[in-house]
């Protein structure tokens, strides 16, 4: 018997199509999508620098000071996508669970000792370093929904299974939401794209818009300054607060087709305030023109397209969802962000993934990417191909 058992396993092997002539690559790696990442971090270090230097140097006496502190929180993401790719997905279903209920205690300290800035508290303050618990959260959502998704599969159709998968997100969405809004509909836009893609029950779905249009309607209700917004949103010339907004436009339509040079913006010498944050789109389309935005926003669609690929070869329902996590924040938060820009939507403050300046947001993508990767390592494919 134990002479015959290799026969067994080869004649097995070619049943599954891994015989010699079918035989798997050891691992497939996805350089195209490494490719799009890396060039995307260092075009936003780049634009970083030109839409930065002019305030920075007035600020900290120091042109460079905004871009080396985006280029230390850079190397850092690049460094966890890297190690992220390398170790097994499955790994970090043991961790879903501890990760989440991590997160969730973090945004109750933003609460209670959270750090402010520009009016909102969304910051925690270690020493020297300062982060942001709700990009964090965004990464601890993917892990947690997908876990339980993959796990609850077979049964999500049912009400107690899909509160019991969406409960600790929802948790960490209302606690996001009291200071940050945006963010909050980005967590709860991953959320609800993941148990989507697992549940074959459309209803539910329903259900939920018309609950999140309520719980919307009573956010807007008890801030009022979130009203206010929408006045700016419709007529942004009647207020001081559509100042940043009017200069964003200024800026686009100075642009014209291909710009006015790298480095050559009018806008960004002040009167677009903070430009480097969550209105840099409008500095890119004002120095690269309709031509240089139309590329950007070209790289984030072939970038979605391949995680869109990845998610679709996936080896498993676990690494599917981790992928349509991450193909649903980096979407959500491109179309949010320059919705804003252009006042296709109130404003609202939302960083354009890899192009804005933001350390912690910059380094979770990173990760979020790395995970991506590792599931798309784990894609075999048969050696014909």
């Amino acid at each position: 018997m134990a002479r015959r058992r290799p026969t067994l396993v080869r004649n097995k092997r070619k049943r599954n199509g891994l015989g010699k002539a079918g035989m798997e690559k050891p691992v497939y790696y996805d350089f195209q999508l490494l490719f799009l990442v890396i060039f995307m971090v260092f075009l936003g270090l780049v634009m970083v620098y030109s839409t930065s230097s002019y305030t920075s140097e007035l600020k900290t006496g120091s042109a460079f000071f905004y871009l080396k502190r985006q280029g230390i929180f850079a190397a850092l993401g690049i460094v966890a996508m890297l190690v992220f790719a390398r170790i097994d997905y499955h790994i970090w279903k043991r961790f879903a669970v501890i990760f989440m209920l991590g997160i969730i205690g973090l945004l109750f300290l933003v609460i209670i000792i959270g750090t402010a800035s520009h009016g909102a508290t969304r910051w925690i303050q270690i020493g020297p370093v300062q982060f942001q618990p709700s990009e964090l959260a965004k990464l601890a959502i993917i892990l947690y929904t997908a876990y339980m998704a993959s796990i609850k599969s077979i049964r999500i159709g049912e009400i107690r299974i899909l509160v019991k998968v969406a409960a600790l997100p929802l948790v960490a969405v209302a606690l996001i939401a009291s200071e940050n809004l945006s963010t909050a509909i980005i967590c709860a836009a991953i959320a609800f794209m993941i148990i989507f893609v697992t549940s074959p029950k459309f209803w539910q779905f329903v259900a939920a818009g018309i609950a999140v249009a309520l719980l919307l309607g009573i956010f807007l209700l008890v801030a009022s300054y979130r009203l206010e917004r929408i006045k700016i949103w419709r007529n942004p010339e009647n207020y001081e607060k559509g100042y940043q907004t009017l200069q964003s436009l200024y800026a686009i339509g100075s642009g014209g087709i291909f710009g006015k040079g790298l480095g050559q913006s009018i806008q960004k010498l002040g009167f677009i305030p903070e430009s480097h944050n969550d209105m840099i789109f409008s500095v890119v389309c004002e120095e690269l023109g309709l031509f240089g935005a139309a590329c950007v926003i070209a790289l984030f669609v072939m970038l979605i397209w391949r995680c869109v690929v990845i998610a679709m070869s996936a080896p498993d329902l676990f690494g599917a969802l981790i992928v349509v996590g991450v193909i649903t924040h980096i979407a959500v938060q491109v179309i949010v962000n320059i919705a804003v820009v252009t006042n296709s939507i109130p404003p609202t403050g939302v960083p354009l993934p890899f192009i804005s300046y933001g350390g912690t947001a910059l380094a979770c993508l990173l990760a979020e990417l790395g995970l991506v990767l590792s599931v798309a390592s784990r894609i075999r494919i048969p050696k014909g191909y």
